[in-house]
């Protein structure tokens, strides 16, 4: 299966409930435009013409999408994210930890396989969306054909009816009147550059007067820009072909504009009569548009367009309370999506799966003892099985990091205490939630890793955070002129890392975790700017200098008395373009920072 298709898969396997999701959203949007425009039949076509089109276009504008802006507007607490991944496993002066324990945060997307039914329905809805698309493209080509086989017309009363009708009506610039062999009726083809294409055959069958009563009507389709609407909804009709509701709107939508184009072609004193019969001539002696995206004159429900010009009517305007009224009725189907957002972060797609947040309900906090050299040894996993959390040695600073996926000089505010108190945690749901989670699958179980940690240092040690963008000394790790001297490793299997003194080895990691590592020796955001995906193999080894060494000593991961393993090697910088193939470069740019605003000690439990 190629990646496409293999990503195809993944968002429709992933998608399903926000399909249905946006389908009955569209559906009771379709029934409400048909309310309005029920109240509004004694009005202008014009404006229930515009009550289908919001419609139309609802379906390609989720109310999530709505939602998620003003997720994204809205104040960034305990729910903000930032980019750098880190394991769920960190366990630093170790040897490689064991297999099975390093799960990241960010791995790469596992393709989950699908049950037979949903791939029959993704399969059935690509072979719909191909022919409905295919179909309307090959009859574009035939309208296109027609175009360019079109001779410009640069005298006749054709031209010069037009060119009157346009400076009549303020159209401009000027439009290309061609005449075309084809049979087709006359229509406006093309959005941009519209041209009038017209049949050779008509012109002798109209007078001047019905002459005049066509182009009006094709002039105020370009006015009106009806055929980006029509290619909109056609749009519109091609992803969303199995709903019926889709082409009932698109009969509406036809049905409404050519109403508007009656109605402003009668009102600007044209003869109902000779009107009208303008319009049956066409019917006779043409075909109509293959393409609702060409306007022409022949488009609706012949019947009820006769009735409709012919009767002698007034069309009743909008009074200001029903102008109010429905600019009201927009402005809040836009503007209540986003509030909700505001307020009300959307879950991910594991809390949407279980259908609501899990917490941490059963929690241990207990000073973590020092080693008798003096060495931290740092150690957290969350088992993707159960949701259950181990932690030894880790401080507070750790935790925001593996919660918030921040590197260590991105998290900003802290009091003195957050890096070097020390606790042994155990955590872990009610069984009820883990029999919930045993439901889930292994990507969605991993989604759920850092929503947890966050609730844990909400409830626990009532953190508070935001973010913000401040301008700090930074370095981008690039590749280097020779290129990567890294080895690339399997995508579907997640290595190992040791983290010692002077010394990074990984048997198959991402390159966010080896920028976390170096953020944390350089006391600078390290910015992954290699371009380089998926897991790679290396060994690393350097002299730290005394400012790398004072930071370990001071976070407690190197002992106060401990030399590099080798003093033979190279400076870091040195070593990561000679060993990685990689250079530092230093900067000064925008990061985005977590601010802790507040954070307090627990109580032991």
């Amino acid at each position: 299966m190629t990646p496409i298709l293999k990503l195809i898969f993944s968002l429709w396997n992933s998608g399903l409930p926000f399909l249905a999701n946006h389908l009955w959203q569209s559906t009771l949007v379709v029934v409400a435009a048909a309310m309005v425009t029920l109240t509004l039949r004694t009005h202008s076509a014009r404006i229930r013409y515009t009550v289908w089109l919001a419609a139309s276009l609802k379906f390609l504008l989720p109310f999530s999408l709505l939602t998620a802006i003003g997720s994204w507007l809205g104040p960034k607490h305990t729910t903000a994210v930032a980019n750098s991944g880190i394991y769920l496993v960190v366990e630093f002066t170790q040897p490689f930890t064991q297999p099975g324990v390093s799960a990241p945060v960010t791995a790469a997307v596992h393709i989950t396989p699908l049950f037979p039914w949903k791939e029959a329905l993704l399969s059935l809805w690509l072979s719909g969306f191909v022919a409905v698309l295919s179909l309307w493209i090959v009859r574009w080509l035939r309208m296109s054909a027609a175009r360019r086989n079109g001779i410009i017309l640069r005298e006749g009363r054709e031209l010069s009816s037009l060119r009157t009708l346009q400076h009549a009506t303020g159209i401009t610039p000027e439009i290309k009147l061609l005449q075309s062999s084809a049979s087709v009726e006359p229509g406006i083809f093309g959005i941009l550059h519209p041209v009038l294409l017209w049949p050779s055959s008509i012109s002798e069958h109209l007078d001047d007067s019905h002459l005049v009563g066509v182009l009006a009507h094709e002039l105020f389709h370009v006015q009106r820009q009806d055929n980006l609407a029509a290619a909109l909804h056609m749009l519109v009709q091609s992803i969303f072909w199995f709903h019926p509701l889709v082409w009932w709107l698109g009969a509406r939508l036809i049905e409404e504009r050519e109403r508007a184009c009656d109605e402003s072609v009668i009102a600007m004193g044209n003869r109902r009569h000779t009107y009208a019969e303008s319009i049956l001539k066409v019917c006779e002696f043409c075909l109509s548009s293959p393409l609702t995206c060409v306007s022409g004159v022949t488009g609706a429900d012949l019947k009820k367009r006769m009735v409709h010009v012919m009767t002698d009517r007034v069309v009743r305007k909008l009074n200001l309370s029903r102008k109010l009224l429905l600019w009201t009725a927009a402005c809040l189907a836009l503007a209540l999506p986003i509030v909700y957002g505001l307020f009300n972060p959307a879950p991910g797609r594991a809390e949407s799966a279980l259908g609501f947040a899990p917490k941490y309900t059963i929690v241990s906090i207990k000073p973590h003892p020092e080693d008798n050299n003096g060495v931290n040894r740092a150690k957290i996993m969350v088992s993707l099985k159960d949701a259950s959390l181990m932690a030894r040695g880790i401080s507070p600073q750790a935790l925001i990091q593996l919660a918030y996926r921040v590197q260590d000089t991105e998290v900003v505010g802290t009091p003195d205490w957050l890096g070097s108190l020390k606790f042994d945690i155990d955590a872990s749901v009610d069984k009820a939630v883990a029999d919930q989670l045993q439901k889930l699958n292994e990507d969605q179980r991993g989604i759920l890793a850092q929503p947890l940690l966050q609730g844990l240092l909400a409830d626990q040690f009532k953190l508070k955070v935001h973010q913000e963008t401040r301008e700090l000394p930074a370095y981008l790790l690039t590749v280097a002129e020779g290129g990567s001297k890294m080895q690339k490793q399997s995508d579907d299997k997640h290595g190992m890392m040791h983290m010692g003194t002077g010394e990074l080895s990984s048997q198959g990691t991402p390159l966010d975790l080896l920028s976390a590592q170096l953020s944390m020796r350089l006391g600078r955001p390290v910015v992954d700017k290699t371009g380089l995906t998926g897991n790679y193999a290396y060994s690393l080894h350097w002299t730290p200098d005394a400012d790398e060494r004072t930071r370990m000593q001071q976070k407690e991961l190197i002992a106060p008395d401990s030399s590099a393993s080798d003093e033979s090697a190279p400076p870091l910088s040195t070593a990561i373009q000679e060993q990685l193939g990689l250079t530092l470069q230093p900067v000064t740019t925008r990061v985005q920072v977590l601010v802790v605003d507040h954070i307090e000690q627990p109580s032991e439990q």
